[in-house]
């Protein structure tokens, strides 16, 4: 199958702009394509269907698996600093 990978594809977008774009992603996994998406965009998160949250931090500080599952999850565990960041995104 195609795999599809995104780095940051929000960057610059217009919150319209980047619903339209979950829109034609959701697309493209509806037709059985892979997306995989690299973001610091909760909304982008929030809509994922998984999350590999890598870190605890940047650059030498980070490159480690810290969490992967649901974005549910991860905002219900708020066991890193992007969960916690969801949580208050999602309003949990």
């Amino acid at each position: 199958g195609e795999v599809y990978v995104l780095d940051e594809p929000t960057t610059g977008l217009h919150l319209a702009d980047a619903e339209q774009l979950l829109g034609l992603l959701d697309r493209l996994v509806d037709s059985g394509k892979s997306v995989i998406v690299i973001t610091h965009h909760q909304a982008v998160m929030a809509h994922a269907d998984w999350i590999i949250d890598l870190g605890p931090g940047a650059g030498h500080d980070g490159g480690r698996i810290v969490f992967e599952g649901t974005p549910a999850d991860l905002a219900d565990a708020r066991c890193t600093l992007t969960g916690e960041h969801l949580a208050a995104y999602v309003g949990t």
